[in-house]
């Protein structure tokens, strides 16, 4: 890993200003940073929370704050103060877009709300990532990722489908997911922006769209006026659609079209199952997909997971390994891709992170900055943009400042 390299990858020549912290704007930033975007991470004097969250070797430093956060450089300013948000709006003015997941209130209360940014860089994309949109009852409300899984149904449809206690999803999945959309968002409205030379504000609320994700498979019947049926994809919802246990573990198996389940029932010699009204389409088998894999279930509970792995690869029928995390990361696949690379921080040693997805043929992706240290390039980004050196000399007192007093304060 360098800090610089000629060609930083196909989003060279887009600066983003993130104001956004913990996971869902990061991990648009990330994205967009490890496409070769110019990330300016503006962190208050705090740092972003996630900076606390280890494992960590050094304060500050967590390790999912080092995975989010490459490819971006780190400056520290209190946007409360006139001058923390005199150096901002000189930074929006170098900026194609300027990032935020406060709610909005918050930002007009700084002074940095949409009129304001847009009065200095008319051309700016200016996107906030929040809770729920602006024109709903829920406006303005607080939202985290268990939050919104809770209010999108995930825990409901986890009970419905295995029967055992509502649960979340053991990722950061709403934060993520919506997190996606954003970095989407904020390509469209540079794509636009660039066209027409006039900017826009963009609002991308995580509700809606994990409202979105869930109702796109689970709308069901009431996709129709009248509804024609419950909510719910079937196939989803049985109780058998989770990793197969085998003799002696688990396996995860897709018997999906008409040839798999052909090939499957020949396997396991019962060619006269395709006669069978609830086997023989895949219409008859969506309506009875509850006896489809309690089928498979009953049937794969009789030998080693080996056995069916090696049984379904010839039969070309999917079917893989259930891994835990250990096993993702030892991967025989994923090492040869270096999904995994290894890296040297200069103030955190060797370590690990997830590489940028995809290859380019002509614009290669690749992690070209280490996850900066709090306020670490602040100087650097303020003389770029041309901020006068009294207003920087009086930033980095304050935010050094109020820096060394919680680094005092802390146990």
């Amino acid at each position: 890993m360098t800090e610089t390299q000629a060609c930083a990858g196909p989003l060279e020549g887009i600066r983003i200003l993130d104001l956004s912290s913990v996971v869902m704007g990061p991990y648009a930033t990330q994205i967009l940073g490890d496409l070769g975007a110019d990330v300016i991470k503006v962190e208050s004097p705090a740092g972003d929370n996630m900076r606390a969250v280890g494992p960590m070797r050094n304060p500050g430093m967590g390790a999912i704050y080092l995975h989010l956060n490459r490819n971006k450089r780190s400056a520290v300013l209190d946007l409360k103060t006139p001058d923390g948000r005199k150096a901002c709006l000189d930074l929006a003015k170098t900026a194609d877009v300027l990032l935020y997941n406060t709610r909005p209130q918050a930002m007009a209360r700084l002074g940095l709300d949409y009129g304001a940014v847009a009065q200095a860089n008319p051309r700016i994309v200016y996107v906030g990532a929040y809770g729920f949109g602006n024109r709903g009852p829920y406006a303005g409300k607080p939202a985290y990722d268990d939050l919104i899984q809770g209010m999108t149904a995930i825990p409901a449809l986890y009970h419905q489908n295995s029967g055992d206690v509502p649960r979340y999803a053991p990722l950061t999945l709403a934060d993520r997911a919506v997190g996606m959309h954003v970095a989407i968002a904020i390509l469209a409205g540079v794509v636009q922006a660039r066209a027409s030379n006039q900017g826009q504000a963009i609002e991308v609320p995580m509700f809606e769209a994990m409202a979105q994700l869930v109702l796109g498979d689970h709308l069901g019947g009431r996709t129709f006026e009248p509804p024609a049926g419950p909510t719910g994809y079937a196939r989803l919802l049985v109780a058998h659609r989770r990793p197969y246990a085998t003799s002696d573990g688990y396996i995860s198996v897709l018997i999906y079209n008409d040839k798999h389940w052909s090939r499957f029932f020949q396997l396991i010699d019962r060619l006269d199952l395709l006669a069978d009204e609830r086997f023989s389409t895949h219409t008859a088998r969506a309506r009875h997909i509850d006896k489809a894999y309690s089928l498979v279930a009953g049937v794969l509970a009789g030998n080693t997971s080996e056995h069916w792995l090696q049984a379904f690869g010839a039969a070309d029928i999917p079917a893989a390994p259930l891994y835990s995390v250990d096993d993702l990361i030892d991967d025989p696949h994923l090492q040869r891709v270096q999904m995994l690379q290894t890296l040297q921080h200069p103030s955190e040693g060797a370590m690990r992170s997830p590489a940028p997805v995809g290859s380019y043929s002509r614009t290669p992706l690749s992690i070209r900055r280490h996850a900066p240290r709090l306020g670490e390039h602040t100087q650097e980004i303020l003389l770029e943009a041309g901020v006068g050196q009294a207003l920087i000399d009086s930033v980095l007192g304050q935010a050094g400042t109020q820096i060394k007093q919680q680094d005092e304060e802390t146990p």
